[in-house]
């Protein structure tokens, strides 16, 4: 890190994949060159060892004698320099997140199925959405759903589904029902059979029973129990 010029020699890492991050202060222009995948999840808080983040540890102190204390606050607090074709490939990246997050959690109120994953994303078209290629895609599920619920109906909504499996496939059904939900409660019956209850995504409400059909070969009974 230096005044005005990169902290690393990136001229001969012509084949690397690499970005600069870049903070000013203290009447200086501070640079790093830093990997730009590991340097925006350090930079959304994420477990990253900032070692991992750059490409040289030869960074100048500021206002530290710690470099990689002084790396982590040029990139927490600076800006992360990235081509026009990466960004858009984040946002690329984040769009395709989000619409499995809105297919998997939401319905439309009139049919209660979930909309498929191109309408969603026509309706993203339509509303003319942009992306933050730096900020989580869980955290910006709401602001999409609040644009496009302008040209499409949404809403998300828990149901509740009480599950009985026959004793021949209850041991090995217990793990298709925690991967769709939250098993709330699970009696095994005298004659080895399971009663169970789980919560999940009203999105997931059809691939569920296709899921719980297959495992037991159609032999569940299975009914909904509650909303919210």
């Amino acid at each position: 890190m230096s005044s005005g010029k990169p902290a690393f020699d990136y001229g001969k890492q012509e084949h690397a994949h690499f970005n600069l991050a870049r903070l000013k202060g203290h009447g200086h222009k501070f640079e790093i060159v830093v990997k730009p995948e590991q340097a925006i999840a350090f930079k959304q808080g994420l477990p990253i060892d900032i070692r991992d983040v750059l490409y040289a540890e030869k960074v100048a102190a500021l206002g530290t004698k710690d470099t990689l204390k002084a790396a982590a606050e040029i990139i927490k607090n600076g800006e992360i320099q990235l081509t026009a074709d990466y960004r858009e490939k984040l946002r690329e990246e984040k769009k395709n997140k989000i619409v499995y997050l809105i297919h998997r959690n939401a319905i439309d109120p009139r049919t209660k199925l979930p909309h498929p994953e191109q309408r969603i994303r026509l309706a993203i078209e339509e509303a003319k959405v942009r992306f933050d290629e730096f900020r989580n895609a869980e955290d910006q599920v709401q602001d999409v759903v609040k644009e496009i619920r302008k040209v499409l109906p949404l809403k998300f909504e828990i149901i509740e589904i009480e599950v009985i499996i026959p004793p021949q496939y209850a041991a090995k059904s217990f793990h298709t029902l925690k991967s769709f939900g939250t098993i709330m409660k699970d009696t095994w019956q005298n004659d080895g059979s399971l009663r169970a209850q789980l919560e999940m995504p009203a999105g997931l409400q059809q691939e569920f029973y296709d899921a719980i059909n297959k495992a037991t070969h159609g032999a569940v009974q299975s009914k909904v129990v509650g909303t919210r």
